[in-house]
């Protein structure tokens, strides 16, 4: 077990909105240095945050003076059933290093396995913080990532390993998935695999009106994966209304995986950042014209559910604008049938308050009927935005602003928000959106009444609760 009192001041990765001074670090080798790092904490009566690749912007890998479990050194493959499809993995583990590994390990028979989804825009996160968010990828007819979790070992307060699946400790099961580090350590998980299969691209560019069809059609016709990423430029009619419509389609393992290089470098994504916050039309136009490029290219499933992310790109950007800044990012589910009218009211809104969006895109999922606190309740269209924002008290106040406006438009329509991005919804909005919040903070309490999993996440959703239970009501 490794101490570190280096680096007391900790940050997320993509926003840097949530600088944090923690008590102490402590990297577990193991489970046994798990259990001697709760027994360090309660000792010493520290509250206990658990932190991976860092990348969630939320709030909830980090607590103001708590002790910090960073996760990242357990990063084993503990046990893998190539028969059935299964692997059993360290929760430090990052998606780069499973996907090299089933890559590389010897399987028998003709049947390869590897992932079936993981989440985009990076891929350095941890599998661990992946369940704790129940993150999602673009599958077209693919539920949030509880549906390829087998089953994980958590471990409690008191350094108690639990396995948790659909069978043993179901409640517990539910509560952790998409439970934010709040009723344990994630110490493994057994992840349900996917055959390795040979994609093709097919790209084209499309209105918004047109898109419901479209995805539909690539549903009926087989393809698994797919999303379109929308213009941004709010000066021009195709604001939020045209996009690049990319999907893939399982064909022939026979068929050779393209390797001519068209794949966008970590220059040429900074490059697009770049114009995306200067010259919005023009990064729209490179983005379309390299997609359309790779029409017809052929990768494995796994490999092109890859990315690069360009760590600290924003330093360049701050330097051209002048000013400190980063994107937020928000998510949006509405039932598909709304989506058109969503982004059109969108879209008026952004011209109305100056909103700066960077990118974003449109992906569909399935409804989720095993997490307690499920984001997609129903079949619905997810909407990600990334909000160009400027570390100053008002431009991180205008950025919440716009989410809770986007948050009404969804509600309006029957939908709801992603809880892992920054915490700018109302009580109202959190109530209307996760009805079983209330309950969740309960469970909390009952199965952690020492409150030892804390986080800044946690904290605000809790006080945010209690400061209605304290008002008083009106009288009669």
């Amino acid at each position: 077990m490794n101490h570190s009192n280096d680096f007391p001041l900790v940050n997320d990765v993509h926003s840097g909105l949530n600088a944090t001074r923690v008590a102490e670090i402590i990297a577990p080798r193991n489970v046994a240095g798990i259990g001697a790092a709760l027994a360090h904490a309660a000792e010493h009566d520290l509250p206990v945050a658990i932190c991976g690749a860092r990348h969630a912007m939320g709030g909830q890998q980090f607590g103001h003076a708590a002790l910090l479990l960073d996760m990242r050194h357990m990063n084993r493959v503990l046990d893998f059933d190539n028969v059935n499809g299964l692997i059993e993995v360290e929760g430090g583990i990052q998606w780069p290093a499973l996907i090299d590994y089933l890559e590389a390990a010897p399987q028998d028979g003709a049947q390869r396995w590897s992932i079936r989804q993981k989440q985009t825009g990076a891929d350095a996160l941890t599998l661990g913080g992946c369940l704790s968010a129940n993150v999602h990828g673009r599958g077209l007819r693919m539920a949030p990532f509880i549906a390829d979790v087998e089953a994980f070992k958590l471990v409690d307060a008191n350094g108690t390993p639990h396995l948790c699946s659909r069978q043993r400790n179901p409640h517990l099961f539910s509560l952790a998935v998409g439970g934010y580090g709040l009723f344990g350590v994630i110490a493994s998980v057994t992840l349900r695999l996917a055959p390795r299969r040979k994609m093709r691209r097919d790209v084209s560019v499309i209105g918004l009106d047109d898109l419901p069809a479209a995805f539909q059609q690539r549903i009926d016709a087989g393809y698994v994966y797919g999303d379109f990423q929308f213009a941004i430029d709010p000066a021009g009619n195709d604001f939020l209304r045209r996009g690049v419509f990319s999907c893939y389609l399982p064909v022939d393992d026979a068929t050779p995986v393209d390797a001519s290089g068209k794949d966008l470098s970590e220059q040429d994504w900074r490059d697009l950042l770049a114009l995306a916050h200067t010259h919005k039309t023009d990064a729209f136009a490179r983005y379309a014209a390299h997609y359309l490029s790779t029409d017809g290219q052929v990768a494995w499933s796994d490999r092109l559910q890859q990315t690069i992310y360009p760590d600290g790109y924003h330093r360049a950007i701050d330097d051209r604008l002048g000013h400190c800044g980063s994107e937020m990012i928000g998510e949006l589910y509405v039932p598909r049938e709304r989506l058109c009218d969503f982004m059109h009211e969108a879209a008026a809104d952004f011209r109305r308050h100056g909103v700066d969006v960077i990118y974003g895109t449109i992906r569909l999922i399935e409804a989720d009927r095993e997490s307690y606190l499920p984001w997609a309740r129903q079949a619905c269209a997810c909407v990600i935005f990334n909000l160009h924002t400027e570390h100053t008290v008002h431009g991180i106040e205008a950025s919440n602003a716009a989410f809770r406006r986007l948050i009404d438009l969804a509600i309006a329509r029957g939908g709801s928000y992603y809880l892992t991005y920054a915490a700018a919804a109302s009580l109202r909005q959190v109530r209307a959106c996760h009805p079983n919040f209330a309950a969740f903070l309960e469970w909390k309490r009952r199965l952690d009444p020492q409150q030892r999993f804390q986080s800044n996440w946690y904290r605000h959703y809790r006080d945010l609760f209690a400061a209605e239970e304290e008002t008083p009501k009106a009288l009669a």
